[in-house]
């Protein structure tokens, strides 16, 4: 075969390469653009779900003398913890309570994916893809709260996750979080430097708030959630994960980088304050976490929760939890006394992360009796 001129093979060449470099950019470019467009439908989306919840919420104001008690759950896909709960409410007057759980978009709870019949079809209709440390988070819990709403029995919601077990029996929660006019929301001035200039006028610095996302609201404080179109649009704009998904790595990135949002431990806790609340807050979360203070450095800023297993979830571990009686604020120099209606209480009444062994221990040991 001839061979062509090094002067030709060399315009081929070029020719080649500039074809390649104009592909590889029109592959790239319509990725983007792929990816606005998913991100926007996601968006637009959501919006419309919330817009349709938040138009079927009875204006009627609650005059009864039995509120409902609204327990969320925010969960991965099933709930592996459901034969505890299971038990939990069994004990429990069905006109005190309901249920609603987000999972992915697509999961029903019936004798199929769940030991408890309490959890059959109790999955919104409208849940959608959750990404951690994305705003997804937050719009889920928002999804919850709008469902719940809608009956206007329920007048105190509390979120959990899929983890969480209860530390005491039905009638014990239920008096402590019915008897307060207060909502129970982790609030605290952050130190971290997650705030942006760029969420300002509408989000101002001084109004900025960190705390543990597993919140218990009252009726009202649930209305200005769901009902937000302000804060919520910055939280979806300059609220990105920029932990990988290794959390084994995260420390090296928080080296790196100081802001990372993280909307779930700032959105409640910020709008509240912004709608001039915190007086009407109990200003502290009902749900224990315990954090791996001894790990090294790489694992402490992981940013996960220690584990309860079998083995570290005996009667000791939980009556230390009960016995806790109020949680100091680092930030903020402040001890929060708990209490709820003015009166002294224990400040937890559910914990997480605990596995099946030890909600199976829990139960065998009868460790969840007032």
């Amino acid at each position: 075969m001839p061979r062509l001129p090094s002067s030709r093979r060399g315009v081929v060449w070029f020719r080649w390469k500039i074809l390649t470099t104009l592909s590889a950019a029109l592959c790239i470019l319509a990725l983007f653009s792929f990816n606005r467009h998913s991100n926007s439908t996601a968006t637009t989306t959501l919006s419309s779900s919330l817009s349709v919840a938040r138009s079927r919420i009875p204006l009627v104001k609650y005059s009864g003398d039995r509120p409902k008690l609204a327990f969320l759950f925010l969960a991965r896909r099933d709930l592996p913890l459901d034969f505890l709960w299971d038990r939990f409410f069994k004990n429990a007057d069905q006109r005190n309570f309901s249920i609603y759980v987000h999972s992915i978009p697509g999961f029903v709870f019936d004798e199929s994916s769940t030991r408890s019949q309490f959890f059959y079809n109790r999955q919104l209709k409208n849940s959608i893809q959750v990404v951690w440390g994305e705003s997804s988070m937050i719009a889920a819990e928002r999804l919850l709260l709008a469902s719940a709403l809608e009956d206007p029995l329920n007048q105190r919601f509390v979120l959990l996750s899929d983890s969480c077990v209860p530390l005491y029996d039905f009638g014990y929660i239920y008096r402590y979080l019915v008897s307060s006019p207060m909502s129970f929301v982790d609030s605290f001035l952050d130190k971290d430097k997650r705030y942006t200039m760029k969420m300002f006028p509408v989000i101002r610095k001084e109004k900025w708030r960190k705390g543990s996302q597993w919140i218990s609201l009252i009726r009202s404080h649930a209305e200005v959630v769901v009902n937000d179109d302000t804060v919520f649009p910055v939280f979806q704009k300059f609220c990105k994960r920029s932990l990988p998904l290794d959390p084994r790595k995260n420390w090296l990135y928080l080296k790196k980088r100081r802001h990372n949002c993280i909307p779930d431990e700032h959105y409640v806790q910020t709008l509240l304050t912004m709608h001039g609340l915190e007086n009407e807050m109990e200003r502290r979360t009902v749900t224990y976490t315990t954090w791996n203070l001894s790990a090294k450095k790489a694992e402490a800023k992981s940013w996960h929760p220690l584990t309860f297993t079998s083995d570290n979830s005996g009667p000791e571990e939980i009556e230390g939890i009960k016995k806790i009686n109020h949680v100091y604020y680092e930030s903020e120099y402040r001890t929060e006394w708990c209490r709820a209606n003015s009166k002294p209480v224990p400040c937890f009444l559910f914990a997480r992360k605990f596995t099946r062994g030890a909600a199976m221990r829990l139960l065998s040991e009868g460790l969840l009796e007032s």
